[in-house]
């Protein structure tokens, strides 16, 4: 009997050093993958401040999406161009259309975000607050959708994006990856299918178009003009003599 009883509370015992070693072991895998993770994005991060991504998260998609609807993935017209070949009409351009206050904030711009809460406080229409860094984390990094996930992994990259790279270096990826038709990315790309000529002879007026089809790529179409793209067309160009031209562009560091 007392070897009966003996068995059990070592039997009792061996479960539970069992359940607590796996418990425990369970406890550091989910420390210990963040962490991994976390790093890994640095590395990334870090190793792009000089490599050029040959391609983004939302090629990738767009991509899959055509495989997994058509059957065929769509032929993207996308060509790395650096800065320096891209006119500086294009770059002040988006930035007067997009993030007025870049070389100024480190990923996120307070001002515009309190403006806009307090535009939908008002009943005001929704619009987005983000920045180019934002922006460049998104389209590199994620995938498309509003989702609590996406938006912390979205402001964890853009962190890491504002401490490693230079603000010149943020805008070239931008400039490079974003969206600007239904199957074209980048600058180079979007300036010899829209205009027939590099990225570097835009001039101001074609910059300006550029740049203002990017908050809806697909329903500000290049090449379907309209009168609600004409007047963005026209508030931009207004927006990049009010910054003062291409010597604002000194300001990035």
């Amino acid at each position: 009997m007392s070897a009966r009883k003996t068995r059990r509370r070592t039997s009792k015992g061996s479960a539970r050093k069992t359940t607590g070693r796996g418990s425990s072991g369970l406890l550091r895998l989910l420390v210990l993958v963040p962490l991994v993770l976390a790093a890994l994005s640095v590395v990334l991060v870090g190793a792009l401040r000089w490599l050029d991504p040959p391609s983004s998260a939302f090629m990738l998609e767009h991509r899959l999406a055509g495989l997994w609807t058509e059957g065929r993935a769509p032929r993207l017209a996308y060509r790395w161009v650096d800065l320096d070949d891209i006119d500086p009409e294009l770059a002040l351009a988006v930035i007067a259309a997009e993030d007025q206050r870049f070389p100024e904030h480190h990923g996120f711009d307070l001002v515009e975000l309190r403006q806009v809460l307090a535009e939908l406080g008002e009943g005001g229409p929704s619009r987005g607050a983000s920045t180019l860094t934002q922006q460049t984390a998104k389209n590199l990094f994620l995938w498309p959708g509003r989702d609590y996930l996406r938006k912390g992994i979205e402001a964890w990259f853009t962190v890491l994006i504002e401490t490693l790279w230079p603000k010149r270096r943020i805008l070239e990826v931008y400039l490079n990856i974003a969206q600007f038709g239904p199957e074209v990315y980048g600058a180079e790309a979007a300036s010899r299918r829209y205009f027939d000529r590099s990225a570097a002879n835009l001039g101001r007026s074609r910059a300006a178009r550029l740049a203002a089809v990017l908050p809806d790529p697909r329903g500000y179409r290049l090449d379907r003009p309209s009168e609600r793209r004409e007047r963005r067309v026209g508030w931009i160009l207004a927006q990049m003599r009010q910054l003062g031209g291409i010597a604002y562009l000194e300001r990035l560091r």
